[in-house]
């Protein structure tokens, strides 16, 4: 018999809903070979070059995680890798013409809105979008997303 999920404390609800909604939200991505981790990556590229240490800061992942996403990134063909303009010693990740496609086709926000809305009225959709926005809001000012 199945656990009943209203005796469940908050906190596993919404680790529960996070991970089912990344699970989705993965296999919706999994057409253009990405993940939730390699999205954010791809999107921080459609704005400027970063170096890797840097993808790696605003991830808050370790640079060797980062070196995997950027990694898999490369072999897709969505960035590559090239000289830093600035400094010849350093190099910097950039976006493919396939990565600037891909993300724009990736990053739409209808198909994101319908996974997590399902089963939502439109009233409980905005009452959770200000929940969220405030628990964001509420958390460590030193991370931006």
């Amino acid at each position: 018999m199945a656990e009943d999920p209203s005796t469940w404390p908050t906190g596993r609800l919404l680790s529960h809903v996070a991970r089912r909604l990344e699970r989705e939200w993965n296999a919706h991505l999994e057409q253009w070979h990405l993940n939730h981790a390699s999205l954010p990556v791809l999107l921080a590229l459609l704005r400027s070059d970063h170096s890797q240490r840097e993808l790696a800061a605003a991830s808050d992942v370790t640079e060797q995680t980062m070196s995997r996403t950027v990694a898999r990134l490369e072999r897709t063909g969505y960035v590559t890798r090239v000289t830093s303009p600035s400094d010849a010693r350093r190099h910097v990740v950039r976006l493919t013409d396939a990565g600037r496609t891909t993300v724009t086709h990736a990053a739409q926000v209808g198909p994101g809105e319908d996974i997590v809305a399902r089963g939502l009225r439109p009233d409980q959709v905005t009452a959770l979008r200000e929940i969220l926005v405030t628990m964001v809001a509420s958390g460590d000012t030193d991370d931006e997303d």
